[in-house]
């Protein structure tokens, strides 16, 4: 009926948005330098320098002097977390883009697809299930990253200078993650209940048409 498709045309538009602005959030997420955060001050409080590691480059920032920036000049001269890390977040950017490029294919508002519902909802939960793996690519490296820094934190072999805390890259990892998440259940589960009702519709119209012609039959012998 109408309400139901103007409910998954609704539905779908929000998992797009949700989707896009996952999609974005895991883009900065992964060129930002921001992933490891070290803040050295010195016994004179002038001396202060901040340094930032990144999945692609490194950074350092003193008192009043602009940022510098240098990239690595190998992957192995990265820790395996980040070496994992930049694998997974290209992968995640990878299945997000397509899954949200074959989402457009499947919408109720476009006509790539046409007098065919089925094969529309197929689309969507094909490209719901990619968004979903993105959301897992990003959550893996995030969140393994936290942890190390959270774990190397408290380790009282280390000194003040080699700990590190959380950067800003890996809250904006979280959230984006969180919106794939979103975007992708909406996708997957948006059009599935239409489906099941479309499907006890079409069994309620043609039950009393297959008893008619059974009775027509009957009757005739």
């Amino acid at each position: 009926s109408y309400t139901h498709t103007l409910h998954a045309v609704c539905c779908e538009i929000i998992g797009l948005l949700l989707s896009l602005i996952g999609l974005i959030g895991t883009a900065a997420s992964t060129g930002m330098p921001m992933w490891r955060v070290t803040a050295f001050i010195g016994e004179n409080i002038i001396v202060f320098e901040t340094r930032y590691e990144g999945l692609w480059m490194n950074c350092f920032r003193q008192a009043n002097i602009r940022m510098q920036c240098k990239v690595y000049d190998s992957l192995l001269a990265l820790p395996p977390d980040l070496q994992a890390a930049r694998g997974l977040m290209c992968c995640a950017l990878a299945l997000g883009g397509v899954g949200l490029l074959i989402s457009i294919l499947g919408l109720q508002c476009t006509a790539c697809i046409r007098d065919n519902d089925r094969a529309k909802r197929t689309v969507l939960i094909v490209a719901g299930s990619m968004i979903l793996g993105a959301c897992v690519c990003v959550v893996i490296p995030v969140s393994w990253t936290g942890h190390t820094i959270i774990r190397d934190f408290y380790n009282p072999l280390l000194i003040d200078a080699q700990r590190r805390e959380l950067g800003e890259a890996l809250y904006i990892g979280w959230v984006s993650s969180a919106f794939l998440f979103a975007g992708g259940c909406m996708f997957c589960c948006c059009n599935v209940k239409e489906d099941k009702r479309q499907d006890k519709y079409m069994y309620s119209r043609n039950s009393p048409s297959q008893y008619m012609n059974r009775y027509v039959l009957t009757s005739t012998f």
